[in-house]
């Protein structure tokens, strides 16, 4: 589906929003948000409860229904044994969905686990060979129930048990433990009422990008680049599969989406501490001493971190490090989308501004996915919703850069796509990687091999012609992550009291 040159102009707008959202991360309640691969202080040593990812698309096998990823536990080693990877007991995860634009969620759907072991005698997770999430040698399981909680208003008007006792799938030890791990991957993956379908599990981590934005950016000269830093770690995933009727209100087929993590205190309470909608922006756009505030908000109180949006830390370090210059200041250009979505693309009707992943479930999946999504005119993917294959950190870099005021640029970090194929089915997300993979060199094998020095990045204002994506330095790309994550303000994470 290609996308009208104006509409295709707000929806860079609204990119451009989003990211400069995520750098003014605040100007809506308080912003579910950003790529957090330990992005804040408290967070990262608590990986247990720290959020990764959040994706939501329509299903591209299913396109009645729409799906909901989130993800946490950032850089699952896979050989990480004896003692391997679980969703934590004393908390809640959650995926929230807001359908009427007010920046409250209507839906809340809240994973709860519980750990149980076979045999404490033995330091193994597994005792012998694995062929079944029932079989005996599988000494460690873990267990979810899963809870819909229903909102008007912010207040909670119902409660329901979706599932209990469901079976998680199992860190994937090895060859030797676990000889067919796609069949412990489909028996993890249930059936619910009304067609629904669920998950709880390890999987490979989706998100692909270079990292190394954060040593200087790219080295100081962009010679370390086009390095997949998060290639063959894990991650702990869940994921819904809802028929879209049971999400939207008729009419209005915009949902607004973010997961957070509530985790219980020795007196019995239950604290927000890790929040994420829009990509990398609690990361990339919010300063140290507001990293934490932003993780323990919620999108209705996201206008408070509207500052890091209009005047972005990033643009002004790119400039500093590789004389590209920055787009002038305040930068409106970045708050339209990623606050409130894209006119007639994915803004809902009285929209409250607010980080979150905007998606138009009435936009069915296009039948061939473009990984700049609708900077490509790929209107089925990101800045509208989250797809596993969008590129975010390219997106971001161009719009960071003045995508949207007339600046053209192919800028990238030369990470292109996953390092293994994503699942045809529902959950979608690739199986993780075996704990026999050893990695018998070290973490330099890239997607796209990048080129060094300077030569890389283009003039601002100047348009790239040549065969491969320019490189952004880091700091670019956390700008960009910034507007996208959700103009404005979004990128904080707070919890609000009649948010329960």
């Amino acid at each position: 589906m290609s996308l009208p040159q104006h509409l295709r102009a707000a929806a860079l707008l609204a990119a451009g929003a989003a990211l400069a959202a995520a750098g003014l991360s605040g100007l809506g309640p308080g912003a579910a948000t950003a790529s957090s691969h330990r992005e804040a202080p408290l967070i990262s040593g608590q990986p247990q409860y720290d959020n990764t990812d959040v994706y939501a698309f329509v299903s591209p096998d299913r396109p009645d229904t729409t799906t909901l990823v989130a993800n946490f536990l950032p850089f699952e080693e896979p050989a990480g044994g004896p003692n391997f990877y679980k969703f934590a007991q004393d908390a809640r995860y959650e995926i929230n969905v807001d359908n009427d634009g007010d920046s409250l969620p209507e839906f809340t759907y809240r994973f709860s686990f519980k750990d149980s072991y076979r045999n404490q005698n033995t330091f193994l997770y597994n005792t012998g060979p694995v062929r079944s999430l029932d079989d005996p040698n599988l000494n460690f399981r873990q267990t979810y129930d899963l809870t819909l909680i229903q909102r008007k208003d912010g207040k909670v008007t119902d409660t329901r048990t979706l599932a209990s006792g469901v079976p998680v799938a199992p860190s994937n030890v090895g060859r030797a433990s676990m000889p067919d791990y796609r069949t412990l991957r489909q028996q993890a993956t249930r059936g619910l009422p009304d067609g629904a379908r669920v998950f709880a599990g390890q999987a490979d981590d989706p998100f692909f990008l270079d990292l190394r934005v954060f040593d200087l950016l790219y080295g100081g000269n962009l010679k370390e680049v086009g390095n997949d830093t998060l290639r063959g770690y894990n991650v702990q995933s869940v994921a819904l599969q809802i028929p879209t009727k049971a999400l939207v209100t008729p009419g209005r087929p915009v949902v607004g989406v973010y997961s957070a993590v509530q985790r219980q205190n020795a007196a019995g309470d239950w604290t927000q501490v890790s929040r994420l909608g829009m990509p990398l922006v609690n990361e990339l756009v919010v300063p140290v001493k507001d990293k934490d505030r932003f993780n323990a908000s919620v999108p209705w109180n996201d206008a408070q971190f509207a500052p890091y949006v209009t005047n972005p830390e990033l643009p002004r370090l790119i400039e500093g490090i590789y004389k590209i210059p920055a787009p002038p200041t305040p930068r409106n250009d970045l708050v339209q989308v990623f606050l409130t979505g894209v006119p007639k693309l994915n803004q809902p009707p009285n929209v409250r501004p607010a980080e979150l992943i905007r998606l138009n479930t009435s936009i069915p999946p296009a039948a061939s996915p473009k990984r700049l999504g609708v900077l490509d005119g790929d209107v089925a993917g990101y800045p509208n919703g989250r797809r596993l294959t969008d590129d975010t950190v390219d997106i971001s870099l161009q719009v960071v850069e003045g995508e949207l005021l007339g600046r053209k640029s192919d800028l990238g970090d030369r990470v292109d796509a996953n390092d293994v194929p994503l699942d045809r089915p529902f959950p979608y997300v690739a199986l993780p990687t075996s704990g026999s993979t050893v990695q018998k060199a070290p973490r330099q094998e890239t997607v796209r091999k990048a080129s060094t020095g300077l030569d890389a990045v283009p003039a601002a204002g100047t348009e790239h012609t040549g065969g491969g994506a320019p490189i952004v330095p880091a700091l670019a790309l956390g700008i960009g992550a910034v507007f996208l994550t959700g103009g404005g303000t979004l990128w904080f994470r707070r919890r609000r009291g009649p948010v329960r």
